[in-house]
C-alpha cells in the first residue's frame, strides 16, 4: 500500500526521481484557495540565502515575486529540500515538448516556480506564522526518472533553527501557463519527510496574481489548528467561496450556487425553452454557478454552452487524462454507433425493427470498407465514415449484454420481468403491499376517483388458495407503483409526437422459493375535457391475444420504470443530490480538516459528469429527451420526484429498505434490519457494503471527535451541514427530517450516507445499464403506441401481425443505437477508476495518521471479505434471483473491477 521514498543527495539543487509514477488513476486534490490580497513588488530582488547544501555558507540568489524578506536567514540554520512532483501531458504534441523543454529552463535558472514555507508556530512580531525566504525551484533539466511522465525539481533553503514544522507552503507558478503539480516533500526534519499531497492544477500569475497555499496532510479540528496556519485556514475557505458575481474562468477554483436553469436554449428555438428547476414551484438541488450571462430571449435562463467549449467547473474537478482519453473513446464509439441509423435515415428515413433479428445485427458487427466507386450518386456509408474519420476499415460492433449472453430469451419470461425488480439496474422502487384496497393520494377532483381498478379478486385468482389478507400479512405481495408519480404527466407525455405512456402499477406474488411472480399490471389514463379517467387491468394468460396483450403491458411497465429510474434514482438521487455535499464540502471544510480528508475521495469526477450531462444528456433536445418517454417533460418530471420523495434521511440504505417494507427492525441482525426477501441480491449484498462504510466511517469520526462537545464545537463542520440544508437543498430547507448534528453518532449517519451515495448506491443503478438495457427489448426507454383495444381500428392490424405491432411501439432503430450507445459509455469504467476500499498510490500519503491508516487497512480488508461472500452467493443455488440456468449472477456490488463495461465494480465517487 505505501511506497518508500528514496534517500535524498545533497550534492545536488537537482533532485533525482526515483519515486514511482502518479499519473495513472490520479485524482486531483482540491485546489486549495488563492491568498487574497498578496502583493507583489515591482520588481524582483536580490536576497542572500543557501541555495544548495555544496554551497558554503551565505550565498546570492535572485528571488522572483514575492512579499519582502523578514531579513536572512542565519548560516547556522536547518538546510531543507523542498521536492515538487509535476506530471507531463501523456499526449504531447511538438508545441508541448518545446514548451517543456522551455519550461524546464527556466526553472532551471529559477524563475519558473517559488516556494515559501510557512510554520505551523507563530513569528511575534507579525503575530502569523513564521515564513521562509521565497525559494525558486531549481535545476537546469529535471533528472531522468523511472517514469516519463513526470518531472522533479528542489527548491533548497536553510530556515531558522527554531521555524519549528512547515504547515503550509505559499506557490507562486510564474509560467504563462498552468501545471499539475502532484505532490511536495520536504526532507530536511528529524522526523522524517513531510508530505503535502496535492494532485492539483496550480495557476499562472499571468492569470491570477494571488499565489496558491498548500497544507501538508496533517490533519486538523479547526480548533486544534496551530497558531501559525489559522490566518491561513480562513483565507483559505473565503477566498474559495468567490464573491458570487461575475462569469467563471477555466483556471478558477471557485464553488458557488445556482438553479439549474441552463438546461434549456430559448434562443435556439422556442421548443428548447425549458423551465428553471429550483424553488417553490419546482424544487431541486443547486448546481455548481457558471455565471454565465442569461439568454436573450428569456433573462431567467442562463445562455447555453455548446461543444466542444467546456462547462465551468472548479479546475481540479475535471477529467485527468487518462479519463478524458476513455470518455472521449466512448464519445466516439457513441458518434460512429449513431451516424450509421442517422446517415440511414437522412438517405431515406429512422426506421422501426422489423423483425427481432434485426436488432441481433447490432452484436454481430458491420464492417465498413472503401468499396469503390458506385453507380449511383449517392456515396456509400464507408466512403461518408472514411472521409469523416480518416480510415479505411473498422468493425463496428457492440458486446452481448449479459441479459442475453446466457439465455437469449429469458427477457421474455415473467419470473425474469420480476427478478430484475430485485436484482436488475433499478431495484430500489418495489415495496411490500401493505394496504388494499389500493387508493391514490392524487386529488380526485382531478384525476378522478382514486380507487384502483385493481380487485380482491384479480389477485386471489393467482394466489395458489390462500386469501388476499393471509397473503400481506404473510409478507406475500409487493407491487412496483409508478401512478402518483407518472399521472400527472401522462397527458403532457401523450401529446408529444412518437410518445405513448401510462401510468403503471404492478403486483407480484412471492412464491414458496423465494422468487416473485407478476399477477396483475393495471395501466391508467388521466381524465381529459372529454372523456373520464380510463384504467385496464392485464393479466398473464395461455391464449395467444393474452399473452401478446401481457407482453404489451410489461413492455409499457419496462419503459415507465426505464424512465424513473434514469431521472430519479440514478440522476436525481445520485448525481444532482451528491453536488450540494460536493460544493459545500469545499466551501466549509478545510484541506486540513479531517471531515474533507474523509469525503475527497468520494467527490472525485462528480460535478465535472454532471456539467457534460447538463451540456448533452439531460437538457432540452438532449439524449434522455430524444430516448425516454417522458421527452421534453423529463426533468420536470424528476423535480416532482425530488418535491413528493426525496428525503435526505431515508437515502440510508437501511431506512430506504423499512420504508419500502422490504425490511423490517430486527436489532438482532446486522444493520438492526431483517430482509423480508432474503434473496433480494441488492438489498443483501447492499447492506454488506452499508455496514463496511458505516463500520470505517465510526472508527473514524471517534477518532478525531474524542468528547461529547466536539462536533457542535466545530464551526466549520457545523457551517458545513447548515448550507447544505440552506442553500445547497434549499427548495427543503424546512423539512422537519433533516437529520440534527449534534453528536458523533448524528456525524456518523450523514456521513456514511454521502458515502453510500457516492458508491454503492451509484454503482448498483449505474454501471449494470448496458448490461440490463443494452438488449432494447428487455427494457425498452420509451412506447410510440398504446396497448390496441377491441374497439379499435388498431386491433385487427394487431390480430394479424402482434410481433409488428410490439416492435412498432418500442424505440427505433436510432433510438434504440443512441440509448445502448449512451449506456455502453455510462456503464465503462475508466482505467483509472479508484475503487472504495482501495488506496492509490498517488495518495499513499493522504492523511498523517497511522490509526487512521489502520482503519482504513480494516476497512480495505473487509471489502476484501464481501467480495468472497457475494461470489459465494452467485453460486449458491437455493438463491434463485441470483444464480441458475442462464442467469447471470448478481455482481453490481462487488467493490473491484477492471476497466471497461464489466457489470461490477463500486468506485468511490460518481465517477461516470
Amino acid at each position: 500500500m505505501f511506497s518508500a521514498k528514496p534517500p535524498i543527495s545533497s550534492s545536488s539543487s537537482t533532485f533525482t526521481s526515483t519515486v514511482p509514477m502518479f499519473f495513472s488513476g490520479t485524482n486531483p486534490r482540491t485546489q486549495l484557495p488563492l491568498l487574497p490580497g498578496r502583493r507583489r513588488p515591482a520588481a524582483n530582488r536580490t536576497v542572500r540565502a543557501v541555495i544548495s547544501r555544496d554551497e558554503k555558507g551565505v550565498g546570492t540568489a535572485t528571488v522572483v515575486g514575492g512579499d519582502e524578506p523578514r531579513g536572512l536567514l542565519p548560516a547556522e540554520g536547518l538546510d531543507v529540500k523542498v521536492v515538487l512532483t509535476i506530471r507531463k501531458k501523456m499526449k504531447e504534441k511538438l508545441v508541448d515538448k518545446v514548451e517543456e523543454h522551455w519550461e524546464s529552463f527556466v526553472n532551471g535558472i529559477g524563475r519558473g516556480i517559488v516556494v515559501q514555507l510557512v510554520s505551523e508556530e507563530i513569528d511575534p512580531v507579525t503575530n502569523s506564522g513564521k515564513r521562509s525566504v521565497e525559494t525558486p525551484v531549481r535545476g537546469w533539466w529535471p533528472q531522468p526518472s523511472n517514469n516519463p511522465l513526470i518531472s522533479e525539481y528542489a527548491a533548497n533553503l536553510t530556515i531558522p533553527r527554531d521555524f519549528g514544522l512547515p504547515g503550509a507552503i505559499v506557490i507562486t507558478n510564474l509560467h504563462t501557463k498552468e501545471f499539475y503539480l502532484t505532490e511536495i516533500v520536504i526532507h530536511g526534519f528529524s522526523g522524517g519527510p513531510i508530505f503535502f499531497p496535492e494532485n492539483s492544477w496550480i495557476h499562472s500569475r499571468s492569470d491570477n496574481p494571488q499565489s496558491r497555499i498548500l497544507f501538508s496532510n496533517q490533519a486538523y479540528l479547526p480548533l486544534q489548528t496551530p497558531d501559525g496556519l489559522k490566518d491561513l485556514r480562513k483565507e483559505d475557505l473565503i477566498s474559495i467561496r468567490g464573491n458570487g458575481k461575475g462569469e467563471r474562468k477555466k483556471f478558477e477554483r471557485v464553488y458557488d450556487y445556482a438553479p439549474y436553469n441552463d438546461l434549456g436554449n430559448p434562443d435556439k428555438d422556442e421548443d428548447f425553452a425549458r423551465p428553471v428547476l429550483g424553488g417553490y414551484q419546482r424544487p431541486y438541488p443547486r448546481r455548481c454557478r457558471t455565471g454565465r450571462p442569461p439568454a436573450k430571449s428569456d433573462p431567467t435562463t442562463e445562455s447555453r454552452v455548446d461543444k466542444p467549449h467546456p462547462v465551468y467547473v472548479p479546475r481540479d474537478e475535471t477529467f485527468e487524462e487518462v479519463k478524458q482519453a476513455t470518455f472521449s473513446s466512448g464519445a466516439l464509439r457513441a458518434l460512429l454507433h449513431n451516424l450509421i441509423p442517422a446517415l440511414k435515415a437522412a438517405l431515406s428515413s429512422d426506421r422501426q425493427f422489423e423483425c427481432f433479428s434485426d436488432i441481433d445485427q447490432l452484436y454481430k458487427g458491420v464492417l465498413l470498407k472503401d468499396d469503390g466507386p458506385k453507380a449511383f450518386s449517392k456515396p456509400s456509408l464507408s466512403k461518408i465514415l472514411t472521409s469523416i474519420m480518416n480510415v479505411s476499415e473498422m468493425l463496428l460492433k457492440y458486446e452481448i449484454p449479459s441479459i442475453i449472453s446466457r439465455d437469449r430469451f429469458s427477457w421474455l419470461r415473467d419470473n425474469e420481468f420480476a427478478r430484475q425488480t430485485l436484482a436488475g439496474v433499478n431495484p430500489v422502487d418495489i415495496e411490500r403491499l401493505r394496504e388494499f384496497p389500493i387508493v391514490s393520494k392524487l386529488d380526485p377532483a382531478v384525476y378522478g376517483p382514486p380507487e384502483s381498478a385493481i380487485t380482491k379478486e384479480c389477485i386471489e385468482h393467482d394466489l395458489n388458495g390462500e386469501s388476499l389478507e393471509e397473503a400481506i400479512k404473510n409478507n406475500r405481495l409487493f407491487i412496483l407503483d409508478y401512478h402518483d408519480l407518472l399521472l400527472p404527466f401522462v397527458t403532457k407525455i401523450n401529446s408529444l409526437k412518437g410518445r405513448k405512456t401510462y401510468a403503471s402499477r404492478t403486483i407480484f406474488f412471492r412464491t414458496r422459493f423465494g422468487t416473485l411472480r407478476p399477477i396483475v399490471i393495471e395501466l391508467s389514463l388521466p381524465p381529459t375535457p372529454s372523456s373520464p379517467p380510463k384504467k385496464w387491468v392485464y393479466r398473464h394468460a395461455h391464449d395467444a391475444t393474452t399473452h401478446w396483450t401481457w407482453k404489451l403491458a410489461k413492455a409499457h411497465v419496462c419503459s415507465v420504470d426505464a424512465g424513473v429510474h434514469q431521472l430519479v434514482n440514478h440522476w436525481l438521487r445520485t448525481h444532482a443530490c451528491m453536488e450540494p455535499y460536493i460544493i459545500a464540502t469545499h466551501r466549509q471544510l478545510s484541506f486540513m480538516h479531517p471531515i474533507f480528508k474523509l469525503l475527497h475521495p468520494h467527490m472525485r469526477y462528480t460535478m465535472e459528469i454532471n456539467a457534460l450531462a447538463r451540456q448533452s444528456l439531460i437538457n432540452g433536445g438532449g439524449i434522455i429527451e430524444n430516448c425516454f418517454s417522458p421527452g421534453k417533460y423529463s426533468l420536470e418530471l424528476s423535480s416532482a420526484a425530488y418535491k413528493s420523495i426525496w428525503r435526505f434521511d431515508m437515502e440510508a440504505l437501511p431506512a430506504d429498505l423499512i420504508r419500502r417494507g422490504m425490511a423490517v427492525e430486527d436489532l438482532s441482525m446486522p444493520c438492526g434490519i431483517k430482509l423480508v426477501i432474503e434473496d433480494y441480491p441488492y438489498a443483501a449484498d447492499g447492506l454488506l457494503v452499508w455496514s463496511a462504510i458505516q463500520d470505517w466511517v465510526v472508527n473514524y469520526v471517534n477518532h478525531f471527535y474524542t468528547d461529547a462537545k466536539a462536533v457542535t464545537s466545530d464551526t466549520e463542520l457545523q457551517a458545513w451541514w447548515d448550507e447544505i440544508k440552506n442553500k445547497g437543498h434549499e427548495d427543503k430547507r424546512n423539512e422537519p427530517w433533516w437529520p440534527k448534528l449534534n453528536t458523533q453518532e448524528d456525524l456518523v449517519k450523514i456521513l456514511t450516507i454521502m458515502i453510500w451515495t457516492a458508491s454503492g448506491q451509484h454503482a448498483a443503478i449505474n454501471f449494470g445499464q448496458y448490461p440490463f438495457g443494452g438488449y432494447m427489448p428487455n427494457r425498452p426507454t420509451l412506447m410510440k403506441q398504446l396497448i390496441p383495444q377491441e374497439d379499435e381500428p388498431e386491433y385487427q392490424d394487431f390480430l394479424l401481425n402482434p410481433q409488428y405491432t410490439f416492435l412498432s411501439a418500442v424505440p427505433s432503430q436510432l433510438q434504440a443505437t443512441q440509448i445502448m450507445a449512451v449506456q455502453d459509455t455510462l456503464s465503462t469504467h475508466s482505467p483509472d477508476e479508484e475503487y472504495l476500499g482501495q488506496l492509490h498510490e498517488s495518495h499513499s500519503h493522504w492523511i498523517n495518521d497511522q490509526q487512521v491508516m489502520s482503519y482504513f487497512e480494516k476497512f480495505s480488508s473487509r471489502l476484501l471479505e464481501i467480495e468472497d461472500i457475494i461470489h459465494k452467493r452467485n453460486k449458491n443455488f437455493h438463491l434463485k434471483n441470483r444464480s441458475g440456468a442462464g442467469v447471470p449472477p448478481y455482481e453490481l456490488l462487488l467493490p473491484s473491477s477492471g476497466p471497461g463495461v464489466t457489470g461490477r465494480g463500486v468506485p468511490n465517487s460518481i465517477s461516470i
